[in-house]
C-alpha cells in the first residue's frame, strides 16, 4: 500500500511564544519528525500543509509572520511539497489530491495540529476522497475549548477526536506505525 505522510500545520504559532499556544506541541511535533525521518530514509512521499490566514482579523497564522512558517521541529526540505492552505481541510481549494493521485497514494498517515481542527477536518476528507486513513495519534496535539460555561479539557478532546476518526481508519502511536510501516516495506 503507497502512503503519503501529512505533516498539517507544524507551524510555530502552536509553540511556547506562539500566538494560539497548544499543549503538547513539541512532544509531539518530534514525534511527527521520527515519522518523517523514517519516510526520507525510505524515500517514501511527504508533504507539508501550512494554514496562511486570509481572515482581514486573524491573530495568528498571518501572511509574512514567523509565527506562520514550519517549526524547526519538522523543518520542510527544498524538494518536499508545501501546500499551503486556508480553510481546515488540506483538500479544500489545494492542489493537495492533484498530488496525491499522481503518486498513486493509496493510504495517507496524518500527523499535526490542531487534532479537533485540521487534523480532524483533513482526515475525514481524505476519507471521502477514498483514501485509507491513519492517524498518529501522539503526533498530533490539540488545545482546551470552551461550551458555555464549561471547559473541555485538552486530554479529552484530543482524545474524544481521536475516538471519532477510529470510525474512519486507524488511529495509532508512533511506534506501532513504525512498526507498520517496516513490516509492509519488508524491513
Amino acid at each position: 500500500m503507497k502512503t503519503a505522510l501529512l505533516l498539517i500545520d507544524i507551524q510555530n504559532d502552536y509553540f511556547p511564544g506562539g500566538k494560539m499556544e497548544l499543549e503538547g506541541p513539541l512532544e509531539a511535533a518530534k514525534l511527527a519528525n521520527e515519522l518523517l525521518q523514517c519516510f526520507r530514509d525510505n524515500n517514501m512521499p511527504t508533504v507539508h500543509i501550512q494554514h496562511v490566514s486570509q481572515e482581514p482579523d486573524a491573530t495568528f497564522f498571518i501572511p509574512g509572520d514567523r509565527g506562520t512558517d514550519i517549526n524547526e521541529t519538522t523543518v520542510h526540505y527544498e524538494g518536499e511539497p508545501l501546500v499551503q492552505k486556508h480553510y481546515p481541510n488540506a483538500f479544500r481549494e489545494t492542489d493537495l489530491l492533484d498530488l496525491l493521485q499522481s503518486w498513486d497514494i493509496d493510504r495517507v498517515l496524518i500527523t499535526g495540529m490542531m487534532t479537533h481542527m485540521c487534523v480532524d477536518a483533513t482526515a475525514r476528507a481524505a476519507v471521502d476522497l477514498g483514501f485509507k486513513l491513519l492517524v498518529a495519534e501522539d503526533a498530533c496535539a490539540t488545545r482546551a475549548l470552551t461550551f458555555g460555561d464549561t471547559t473541555i479539557p485538552v486530554a479529552h478532546v484530543h482524545k474524544a477526536f481521536l475516538a471519532a476518526l477510529k470510525s474512519y481508519g486507524q488511529v495509532l502511536p508512533v511506534t506501532k506505525i513504525l512498526a507498520q510501516l517496516g513490516l509492509e516495506q519488508g524491513n
